[in-house]
């Protein structure tokens, strides 16, 4: 017969401890007096415990982790960064660990520390909110290295790797405006979320450099998800005077944006004009085909790792902000409406 595995339990009766005591004592976390904790390891010793290696390990910090932490790991744009960010690690022998916020701020907190408990060596974080940064200007400023990606964030002193989403939003809507359209819909994430903000300021300066209003009536908030964006889409176009064109600020927006035109029978770019922020693989399959703002995704992760891994090995160089442009890819989704003025 096989003899059963001695437990955390059978080492803590032993050294007449608590379990918590003992797990402490043989993970190398917390405090325990120099007497109890001698105990513990002569138990463990004289009992043959051998636990959980890797936990162990992980206590110790003995295994190289990084911990990603997306706002949403099913949105396209974060699933690529999070391939590219793990080829980066593995080439330089680190383990990735992907913990998703899923755009809530307070988990993001929770997730955090419970990474940090891990002894991870450092994060790539994009951040939920614009406003409440306590907790990472906390880390940064007990050394954890860290580095910001798609969200920057002045009041966080640390390196950051962003695309310049102002610049972007206002070239998509100036191409709307220069092909006659005056009525031009926003379908927008949180504002709270830095992204948010970047390419909202960046559709109001488009329309004030034109001399034309900024509309509320025109301008929806949708969380980013298909769904959510097919509900937002039907609700903007079942407004009394509707938009002639529609700029969508991600790619599952810019997906829900076309479901739901569809679904009420409005056809692009025939009875409406779509522009996207992100590219995405459906929109060269879609007939017509979709005009975005493209963002330099493939230079995102790889120069995230390079900044992290840098700080991890001791590098005192000054903060590094790295903003890269955008650019618009004209397809076949904006047309002039119907009785504008040609140019």
């Amino acid at each position: 017969m096989a003899q059963k595995a001695v437990t955390l339990k059978d080492v803590a009766l032993a050294a007449n401890v608590s379990r918590a005591t003992a797990a402490r004592a043989l993970n190398g976390y917390g405090y325990v007096g120099g007497e109890a904790s001698a105990r513990v390891l002569q138990a463990a010793d004289r009992l043959g415990y051998r636990g959980n290696r890797v936990a162990q390990a992980l206590r110790r910090g003995q295994l190289p982790l990084i911990g990603f932490m997306p706002g949403d790991i099913q949105n396209p744009f974060f699933a690529r960064i999070a391939h590219d960010v793990d080829v980066e690690l593995r080439a330089s022998n680190h383990n990735l660990l992907i913990a998703s916020s899923e755009e809530d701020p307070e988990q993001e907190m929770e997730l955090l520390d419970s990474l940090q408990s891990l002894n991870v060596r450092g994060f790539i974080v994009a951040p939920t909110s614009a406003d409440d940064n306590a907790h990472l200007i906390r880390l940064v400023n007990e050394g954890v290295p860290i580095v910001l990606i798609d969200r920057a964030l002045p009041d966080v002193a640390c390196d950051s790797v962003t695309v310049d989403n102002e610049g972007g939003a206002r070239e998509a809507v100036n191409y709307l405006i220069a092909n006659g359209h005056r009525r031009i819909g926003l379908v927008q994430d949180d504002s709270r979320i830095t992204t948010a903000r970047g390419r909202l300021a960046g559709y109001i300066q488009a329309l004030k450099s034109h001399g034309l209003e900024v509309d509320e009536s025109l301008i929806i908030v949708s969380r980013s998800t298909v769904e959510y964006a097919i509900d937002a889409t039907i609700r903007l176009f079942s407004r009394p005077s509707r938009p002639t064109a529609l700029f969508t600020v991600d790619s599952l927006m810019t997906q829900g944006a076309l479901l739901g035109l569809r679904s009420m029978g409005l056809a692009v770019p025939h009875d409406v004009s779509l522009v996207g922020f992100d590219d995405f693989n459906l929109a060269t399959f879609t007939d017509p085909q979709i005009t975005v703002v493209a963002q330099p995704i493939a230079q995102i992760g790889p120069l995230a790792v390079k900044l992290l891994l840098q700080r991890i090995n001791g590098s005192s160089e000054p903060q590094h902000n790295a903003q890269f442009p955008t650019r618009l890819i004209v397809r076949g989704s904006v047309s002039r409406p119907a009785g504008a003025p040609l140019r």
